[in-house]
Parts: C-alpha cells; structure tokens; sequence
C-alpha cells in the first residue's frame, strides 16, 4: 500500500469533485489517503491528517503555489511530490486534473521519474551576527522593498569576496527550478532544472555595468543592504518570509536536502517551455501561418 498525502487549494471550484475522484480510485489504487488540516473537512470528517515522514509520496492539487507548499510540509524527508495542475500555468505540476487518474496508476505502476531538485537555505543574520530566521526555498529568496519608490543599495559577496554593490530594486537569489519565475521576470537566465547553480539577478538595476551571475552551487552568497527604505522584506518562495533591516545579512547556500518531484516522459522540460512559456513561439507562429 501507498500512503499517499494530499495537499489542496481550497479557492479552486473543482477541488471538491476531484477529491471525490480521488478518494473513489484509493482502493482500486491501493492508496491509503492523508491530508493537509484545511482539506479534512472537505475530505470528510474521518480523514487522517498528513504526518511528515510517514508518507510515501505527496499529491498537491492546485498550481504552483500548492507544490512549494507541500514542499515545505514534508522537509527535510526526501518525499517525492506528484503536482496536479488546477491553475492556470503549473509549472512545476505534472498534469491536469482530468488527466490524475491517468499519473496515479502510472505512479503505483513505477512508470515514472523522480526528479532531485537542488534547494537553497537561507538565514538572516542581525546586526551582531546572531541568527533570527531561516527557511529552505525550492525557488528563489528575494530581497525587496516594499512600496517605496527607491532603490536599495546592497553589497553582495560569495565566499566572503566582494562581487559587486548593486543599486537596484531588490535581488533574486534562485535555484535551477525557480530561474523560470521571478529570475525570469527580472531578466535572468532560464537553467536546466536538474542542474546545480546558484542564480544571483538584480531587479531593475540602475546601471548598465550589472548583469545576472551563474554561481557554482558551493557558494555561500551573503547580501547586505548598506542604504534604502528603513524595513525591507525578504520573501522566499513568494509564500514565506520576514522584514529586513539595513546592517543585517542575508546569508543563502546550496541545501542539502533536494526537493523530489515527479515527472513522466512526455512532461519534459522543453515541453513545458514550450506549452506554458510559449517558448519559441516565433517558430509556431510562422508554422501556423503557412498552414
């Protein structure tokens, strides 16, 4: 039997059928079905609550947003996760709803692969170097304003040596899998997911002598604002974080404990570049005219 943990987003409409589903092809699947504590009222009344560690594998149901989430519910217990899409974009869900039947008896099957993703640990450090918060990020951490209209002056270090002093809106430090989020938007490379590196991009730079860095993923990057707004914010994964102060570090490393994630053949990478990035698009476009 697997047991099989199930994470949701309760603002979806489908939500409540696909869990019927679910709970429909348990026994013919040989799952044993737990949940995340917003889902056991929807679920049912019975429903056992997820227990981190004593879970084969995780099934989010939602976007993105639900997958990072699960994430951090199963660290640091190397748990694969199966993402159903109910969004819109899910780039990191295998498939959508009308197709998990489908990914779960291929699951049970074995007919799948899982995928170590590298994470990142980052902690903040205050004025005296004494540790007051830390998280592990599947994507990116962010240090950012807030809703000033100024730019934040920072000193960015790897391994204790100066790399530059950014004057810029704010900074993303991503992995691999999140180079295709906020790294993106702000113009940062686009990294095979499976690979090891540390992306460091600036936001809106005020400067054309800055670009986007590829560290090795043995880098410990440290981030320290010198000047900017009195309270900045650092975000991670844009779901968790706490404010900043101008003094303190930001200190982000390569994790030791990847995130797993579930693929199947067809969902590869480029595919998924392909469907939800529309990335060349310029080619489909010229096909799609000569037809």
């Amino acid at each position: 039997m697997i047991r099989l943990g199930v994470v949701g987003h309760r603002g979806y409409e489908g939500l409540p059928g696909v869990l019927t589903t679910l709970r429909m092809l348990a026994p013919a699947l040989d799952l044993s079905l737990s949940f995340e504590d917003s889902l056991r009222d929807i679920a049912g009344r019975d429903a056992p609550a997820i227990v981190p560690g004593e879970v084969d594998a995780i099934l989010t149901l939602g976007g993105d947003g639900k997958l990072l989430r699960a994430a951090r519910i199963v660290e640091p217990h190397p748990t694969p996760i199966i993402g159903i899409n109910l969004g819109r974009l899910g780039f990191l869900t295998c498939c959508p709803a009308d197709q998990m039947e489908a990914a779960l008896r291929r699951f049970v099957a074995g007919e799948h692969v899982v995928e170590a993703r590298m994470t990142l640990d980052a902690r903040v450090q205050d004025m005296l170097g004494v540790e007051r918060a830390r998280w592990r990020a599947l994507n990116d951490v962010v240090l950012h304003k807030g809703g000033f209209a100024r730019v934040v002056t920072m000193l960015v270090q790897a391994n204790g040596e100066t790399v530059a002093r950014y004057a810029a809106d704010g900074i993303v430090l991503a992995t691999p899998t999140g180079s295709t989020a906020y790294n993106l938007s702000a113009g940062g490379p686009v990294v095979f997911p499976t690979l090891e590196t540390i992306l460091v991009t600036p936001v809106s730079a005020h400067t054309l002598a800055i670009r986007p860095l590829v560290l090795p993923p043995t880098s410990e990057v440290t981030v320290r604002a010198e000047d900017g707004p009195d309270e900045l914010l650092v975000t991670v994964d844009g779901q968790v974080g706490a404010t900043f102060a101008v003094g303190e570090a930001l200190v982000v490393q390569r994790s030791p404990y990847p995130v797993l994630i579930v693929r199947y053949q067809e969902g590869s990478f480029f595919a998924t570049m392909r469907e939800k990035l529309h990335w060349g698009g310029l080619m489909d476009r010229d096909e799609h005219t000569r037809c």
